[in-house]
């Protein structure tokens, strides 16, 4: 299990095709962990990539922390593990929560990040995530659970259950999380998507009650392409293979470039 610390937290990461000479950072989503991109996405990108994915502060087996989860220290961190692994320029990817950490950084560090790919970012206005804070309880997890995740066909066992459970519990009740995300509500609206520099691939559910903010951004974002899977918010649970293809696709467009330099 690789454990390396940045900004004095100790930070799980999984590293594919280390050889190779492009780099994609692969986010996950708030709680969640990278084996949402370890099993079907990311085996695809390191055909051609080397590629390392991480799981945020609190999620996954990296260590937990009761504040910070605002989107200026998420891209403090991202930028620390960039330099705690010598990559100076990277192309970047992020689902969900991840998707805005992703956009966050590219504003911030611009020089750092070749090409961006934005998937299911949502609209951080919306309250639905904050109000399942206010409404959690390990009984509510079981209900989620057993009435509204058939559109990703996830089974959950037992000893996941509580796993979960046990991330979702200090999450909610012993972290600034909940006023972190408050704080970033207007982060969308604010943003000067005129100083983005990175080429950028939008990616959303056809299906998806976050299909508007993709559509918001495709209109700010120069250079944007806007791709809809068939799906849900869960795309990346639900067509793996297509959302590999879709950012492989897209990041060859440097690789090309790098081969028309290196033989031209």
């Amino acid at each position: 299990m690789p454990i390396i610390t940045i900004n004095h937290k100790q930070v799980h990461i999984q590293e594919l095709n280390k050889g190779a000479e492009q780099t994609v950072v692969l986010i996950h989503g708030m709680f969640s962990n990278l084996s949402i991109y370890y099993f079907n996405i990311a085996p695809v990108l390191a055909k051609h990539f080397h590629v390392v994915m991480y799981d945020l502060k609190s999620h996954g087996m990296s260590e937990r922390f009761p504040d910070g989860y605002d989107l200026e220290s998420m891209s403090d961190d991202l930028l620390a593990l960039m330099n705690a692994l010598h990559l100076e320029k990277v192309h970047l990817a992020g689902y969900s929560f991840g998707g805005l950490i992703a956009l966050k950084t590219a504003l911030k560090a611009p020089e750092r990040i070749s090409q961006l790919v934005v998937i299911e970012a949502p609209d951080p206005r919306d309250e639905k995530a904050r109000n399942i804070i206010d409404e959690y309880s390990k009984e509510f997890l079981e209900h989620y659970v057993a009435n509204f995740t058939d559109t990703t066909k996830v089974q959950m066992g037992k000893r996941q259950m509580e796993k979960n459970h046990r991330m979702y519990e200090f999450l909610f009740e012993q972290t600034s999380i909940k006023a972190d995300m408050i704080r970033e509500k207007d982060f969308l609206n604010e943003a000067d998507f005129s100083e983005l520099k990175s080429s950028t691939l939008l990616m959303y559910g056809a299906d998806s009650n976050c299909r508007p903010t993709g559509e918001w951004l495709h209109a700010k974002i120069n250079q944007s392409q806007l791709k809809f899977i068939p799906g849900d918010h869960n795309i990346p649970i639900q067509e793996p293979v297509q959302i590999a293809e879709n950012i492989t696709h897209f990041l060859s467009q440097s690789l090309s470039k790098l081969i028309t330099q290196n033989h031209g």
